[in-house]
Order: C-alpha cells, then sequence, then structure tokens
C-alpha cells in the first residue's frame, strides 16, 4: 500500500537509505527477492521535496518505521491530496467509506494539526482550514493531549528557488490519518551538550541514531566499533537494544577517561543503557582476536581517523616500523601505565584492515556502516576522481554524502556482507588494496585531510612561494565541525 512519508528537511542524502534500512529490519522485504522500497513523488514535486510516497507492505510496518526513524517527521495514511483545496476535497470523498469509517467512529477520540512547508500559517488561519474539512463526518470528540486518531492537514506554497528551498510549481494539500511518527525527544535527550564524557571527535547524535538504523541494531544484536573513542556511536546502539563491544588504541580514554565519574562507562550510566560487554586496548592494524575466531558481530559501525580532527595511529613508532630499533618488552612494574608507542596510520592503510575485520568477524548478512571522505574538485593538491573502497566479500546497498567544507565532504557507507571469508577472498582483496593504494587521492595515502579543510584555497600556491621573503597569516577554519 502507497503512504505519504514526510521528512525533515536536512540531511537529503540520507532520508531514502534509512527507511530502506529499517524497512528490511521490521521484514518490509521477506517475500520479495529485491530489497529496495518503490518511491515515487507528489506532482510537481522536486526530488528534495520533504513529501514522498512509500509502498510499504503493511502498516504495521509503516508504524515501525515512522516511530525509530530518525529523519521522518510522520508516515500518513493518505486520505486525499489536491493542488486546491476544492480538489482536496473532492478526493477526501472520493477515498473508500470502509477505510474511513473505523476511524470516525462516536467512542474514538481526535486531533486535527495543520502543517505547512515553506511558509507559516497563523493559529487563525490554522483554525480557518480546520473548519473547512466540516465536510468529513467527525462523531468523536476532540482530545488535544492523547487523541485515539491523530490526522493531519498538510501543504506546501507555491515557491521558487530563491529561498533555498526545492522548488515546486504548484501549491499542494495533504490529508491524512498518522500511522506513526518520530520521538521528538530522542535527539534533545541524547545532544551531545549534555553528554557526561565528551571529546573532540565525539559523533554527533543525530549521525549517530542514523548509523545504528543503517546497521539495523536491535535486541539480541552484538554492535563493534573499532575506533569507541568517547562511545557516541555505540550509546546508539545501545539504546536500541543492541549489545555492544568497542576497542581504541589509546588505552588513556577506554581506561581511564576524566576520572572514575566521567569515562565511557558514564555515558551508558547517564542514560540508563546497558553497559558494553567490553572495551578494549585494540589496534585495527594488529587486531587481538585469536586466529579461528570469525562471525562474531552483527554489525561494525565506526567513524575511522582521517586526519581532520585526529589522526590515525597504529602501534609500533616510527623506529621501530622503519626497523631502526628491535621489539622492546614493558617490565612488569610499568605494565599499567604504559602508553604503548604509535606511528602514523593512513587512511587507505586503516580501510583496508577495517575491511578485513569485518569480513572475517561479521555474520552473513552483517552490516559494515563507515564514514568516508571524498574530493569534491581537483586541484593542484594531486586529487584524483574519488573512488570508494571495495572488498570481494561486501556489497555496498547505500552511500549518504554530507558536504562539510568546500573542499570536501564525507560519505557513509553501508556495506553488506554477501560470502563468507576465504584464503582466496583474502588475496583478492589484498591486491584489490594495492590497485587502489596506487590510483587513490593523495591527501588519503598522506593520511591528513587537515589542509584540505583548513587551509584556504591557494594555500598550496603560497607555499611555493619564497616563504622568508613573504610569510602569510595562520590559515582559518573554513568549513564546519564535522
Amino acid at each position: 500500500m502507497w503512504y505519504l512519508c514526510v521528512f525533515y528537511h536536512r540531511l537529503l542524502d540520507y532520508r531514502k537509505p534509512e527507511v530502506e534500512s529499517l524497512a528490511e529490519l521490521f521484514g518490509a522485504f521477506e517475500d520479495q527477492k529485491g530489497r529496495h522500497l518503490k518511491w515515487k513523488l507528489p506532482e510537481d514535486h522536486h526530488p528534495d521535496s520533504p513529501f514522498h510516497f512509500v509502498n510499504l507492505p503493511s502498516e504495521q510496518v509503516a508504524r515501525d518505521i515512522a516511530n525509530r526513524s530518525i529523519l521522518v517527521k510522520g508516515i500518513y495514511e493518505l486520505w486525499g491530496e489536491g493542488s486546491t483545496f476544492e480538489e482536496l476535497e473532492a478526493a477526501i470523498k472520493a477515498y473508500p467509506e470502509d477505510r474511513k469509517l473505523p476511524f470516525l467512529t462516536q467512542d474514538s477520540t481526535f486531533r486535527i494539526t495543520v502543517d505547512s512547508f515553506g511558509k507559516v500559517i497563523s493559529f487563525q488561519e490554522q483554525t480557518a482550514r480546520i473548519q473547512k474539512l466540516a465536510f468529513i463526518p467527525f462523531k468523536g470528540r476532540v482530545n488535544l493531549k492523547n487523541p485515539d486518531h491523530r490526522f493531519w492537514l498538510m501543504e506546501t506554497d507555491d515557491y521558487g528557488a530563491n529561498n533555498g528551498l526545492p522548488p515546486v510549481v504548484k501549491r499542494r494539500h495533504f490529508f491524512g490519518r498518522e500511522i506513526g511518527g518520530a520521538d521528538r525527544k530522542l535527539l534533545p535527550t541524547y545532544q551531545l551538550k549534555s553528554r557526561t564524557y565528551l571529546g573532540p571527535t565525539a559523533m554527533d547524535a543525530e549521525m549517530a541514531f542514523l548509523m545504528a538504523n543503517q546497521a539495523m541494531a536491535k535486541p539480541g544484536k552484538l554492535v563493534y566499533d573499532p575506533f569507541v573513542g568517547t562511545g557516541s556511536i555505540l550509546v546508539a546502539a545501545a539504546h536500541f537494544g543492541a549489545m555492544t563491544m568497542g576497542a581504541d588504541i589509546d588505552i588513556r580514554v577506554v581506561r581511564d577517561g576524566r576520572g572514575p565519574e566521567c569515562n565511557v562507562w558514564s555515558n551508558f550510566k547517564q542514560y540508563g543503557l546497558p553497559m558494553p560487554i567490553g572495551l578494549l586496548r585494540a589496534d585495527n592494524n594488529l587486531p587481538p582476536w585469536r586466529p579461528g575466531l570469525k562471525e562474531m558481530f552483527d554489525a561494525i559501525i565506526c567513524d575511522p581517523p582521517y586526519g581532520v580532527r585526529a589522526g590515525g595511529r597504529k602501534s609500533g613508532g616510527r623506529k621501530l616500523l622503519k626497523g631502526v630499533i628491535g621489539p622492546y618488552t614493558v617490565s612488569d612494574h610499568q605494565r599499567n601505565d604504559h602508553i604503548p608507542s604509535t606511528a602514523p596510520y593512513s587512511l587507505v592503510e586503516c580501510v583496508h584492515d577495517l575491511f578485513d575485520l569485518a569480513a572475517r568477524m561479521l555474520v552473513m548478512r552483517g552490516r559494515l556502516v563507515f564514514f568516508y571522505p571524498v574530493a569534491l574538485e581537483d586541484d593542484s593538491m594531486g586529487i584524483m576522481d574519488n573512488v570508494f573502497p571495495e572488498h570481494p566479500c561486501f556489497e555496498l546497498i547505500a552511500s549518504s554524502e554530507q558536504i562539510l567544507s568546500s573542499r570536501y565532504s564525507r560519505v557513509l557507507l553501508t556495506m553488506v556482507k554477501t560470502s563468507p571469508y576465504t584464503a582466496d577472498i583474502e588475496e583478492a582483496a589484498r591486491l584489490r588494496h594495492l590497485d587502489f593504494r596506487e590510483n587513490h587521492l593523495k591527501w588519503l595515502e598522506d593520511g591528513n585531510l587537515h589542509s584540505a579543510v583548513f587551509s584556504p584555497a591557494d594555500a598550496l600556491a603560497a607555499a611555493e612561494t619564497d616563504t622568508k621573503v613573504s610569510r602569510e597569516p595562520k590559515p582559518k577554519y573554513r568549513g564546519k565541525y564535522v
């Protein structure tokens, strides 16, 4: 059945992938070969419009999606639509009576809400619009706080593109019964500014919940974050009932935090969430898992370090990795407070190791969800065409882009494991990685995006001039925090 899906007007590329992931989570594709929903736009609407029609197998699936989604404002059983109010009235009257009458009974309560996109409607105008709906034979009582049935009258204005919103040629009116709506208290509850333990790389709450939805986190599933930091992503997964586990190369983050009452564990305690199964001091380049251990996690969700707010690190130290010094041992009396040496860890190598970890440790049809940076333009930095990393075990099912500065953006990649990990797969992945490494972006190979985000557009040209003759002021931050 077709339903009207109304999105919040933000993170436009993320909207449909989130709904499709939740549709799979709630069993919408059990009787279908494909794993994509059917979508269509209202008449004369731009693809960026918050109004979309989506075909879902049942009202229960629609309700489950709407109640859990972060970007869906509501999903509605549409009773009618039209370019004018007269057309809307005719459409509502033509809607089958057997579908309307169960929600218009005398022993029920209801509420009608007026909403708009692209303009503000005063209270007096809202009242006038509701009075125009008198032709609908409501027999129940009005209850504004806790009604049995909620109805929405929504409209878009006939605005152009000058105000930054997607252009709509004609005004459109929609009227329907609410099937489900977003929990508007969720994001304010988990906002970062009220978080007990917060670090410079903490994932925004809205994005963390989106990643958890993409990974289909739910009770009974085990979710792993190999770059756990302050645990923002795992907090979102735990909210949806998943068991969680994390690792970080910095033992001070996972063990100490800022004290016994301000650490990763404190964040879970703050929201009354189940504590992680474990937080490990582990290196993504040298994973701690025993050789025979595999297919342990249902999902891996992470934000790999790519050198904007924090650069990637791996164990060993520069001298040790170059063979200048030999491996060292730590004496027993220093083990508790010892911080191992680390060396730079490029994103290309980091992503390769992440794929190898996911291929080994994810169950079949398990999901790998992670952010990946891409360039927005070709310039003298040697930036080539953007290429997403690949692996023989995984199929890319969704990519959602978020522009963060004039020079680069990040893409949320959602991949599903489609084949078991074997020795042949491992070798094929190694060869693909070598080819990817040779043809990839130079600043990704260097493992540092800082200059692409913080430097002015002519930074490289300025660097080529004689710095002794002319010194440029310190570059100012030109993007927005990620």
